[in-house]
């Protein structure tokens, strides 16, 4: 009798690959034009004698550094560049203090903060409002002679008479680093709060049973646990307080004598202003990128991880050390053969 044999139903295996790769390009294209691009053209155009509107040929110089030379030995752009780094580091460095102590307040295992979204919201809400916004507000806050600043310090006897804030150094560096300071500190809590919460609960848990305090926690357990999320935070902080723009540019236009003038800004100038130096403007903007590329290095050098370093040279000798009598052994082996 003939037995009818069963043939298994192949399935025909569908591969969504593709679509992967249709889905990216309207990426892949945004990013070739809008990005990389102009970045390809801001290189080559800092070798050139790009100057001026509607003009689109250009030729490199004679000396091709010599954009580059100009750009160094500019008084302005010295001067910008120490005011974007003043502006900075008066910012923050309060704002990772404050970060990490709201950071380390909502994660604490005694407190037990109540309302913590409401809280966090509160406190990032200044980060989502327009740079133009702020700094327009905090233009009629320190106005003069009227404003409201003013006319509070005045009415309890602080200040004689008012004050004109825009047009002192001091205080318009304070209230632009004032402003950046107010507006990310938020933000910088929420990615410390992330690094909090990945930390091993185990640890937090075995130090409370040790009797550890609060500050000994944080110190011994937290902070050494936030060595790569602070790395994180403070290059990402670098690179946005010297492309610093927006707000001294709005708040007070670089015044008074160019003492709120930032490199972003001084960029700016040169590129839409007076002659538009376009290949300057270029020059400075590569400039302030290996600057920012130094600097960053730096933090990561600083802030490595120096036992990683330690297991990963010796690891990498032992490594050398075997390869070596991996070939010793095979070429005794070899010369054994032949004799």
């Amino acid at each position: 009798m003939k037995q009818n044999s069963i043939r298994p139903i192949r399935h025909k295996s569908v591969s969504y690959a593709k679509y992967g790769y249709i889905f990216s390009i309207p990426f892949v294209l945004v990013f070739l034009i809008f990005y990389l691009y102009p970045v390809f053209y801001t290189i080559t155009i800092g070798f050139t004698d790009l100057k001026g509107i509607g003009k689109t040929d250009f030729n490199i110089l004679p000396d091709i550094l010599g954009n580059f030379k100009l750009i160094i030995d500019n008084p302005s752009f010295i001067k910008s560049l120490g005011n974007t780094l003043i502006i900075w580091i008066i910012n923050f460095i309060p704002q990772i203090g404050l970060a990490l102590l709201l950071a380390a307040w909502f994660t604490s295992r005694r407190f037990k903060t109540r309302g913590q979204g409401a809280f966090k919201v509160l406190f990032y809400m200044p980060n989502i409002i327009t740079a133009a916004t702020i700094a327009i507000l905090f233009n009629v806050l320190f106005g003069y002679p009227k404003g409201p600043v003013n006319d509070l310090l005045v009415s309890f006897g602080i200040i004689e008479s008012p004050f004109y804030y825009l047009q002192d150094v001091t205080s318009s560096r304070l209230i632009i680093a004032f402003i950046q300071f107010w507006m990310w500190y938020g933000n910088t809590m929420l990615i410390l709060i992330g690094g909090v919460m990945g930390i091993s609960p185990a640890l937090f848990e075995a130090a409370e049973i040790d009797g550890a305090t609060a500050t000994q926690t944080f110190f011994r357990i937290t902070l050494p646990s936030l060595r790569t999320i602070i790395l994180y935070v403070l290059v990402t902080s670098l690179i946005g307080g010297l492309a610093m723009f927006d707000i001294p540019f709005l708040f007070n236009l670089g015044r008074p004598d160019n003492s709120t003038l930032t490199v972003s800004m001084f960029i700016y100038n040169q590129a839409f202003a007076g002659s538009y130096l376009f290949n300057r403007a270029a020059a400075a903007s590569m400039i302030l990128f290996v600057i920012i590329a130094i600097l960053s290095a730096g933090l990561f050098y600083i802030l490595r991880n120096k036992d990683e370093v330690k297991q990963y040279r010796e690891k990498k000798a032992l490594m050398k050390e075997a390869k070596a009598k991996a070939r010793a052994q095979r070429k005794a082996a070899a010369e054994g053969g032949v004799a």
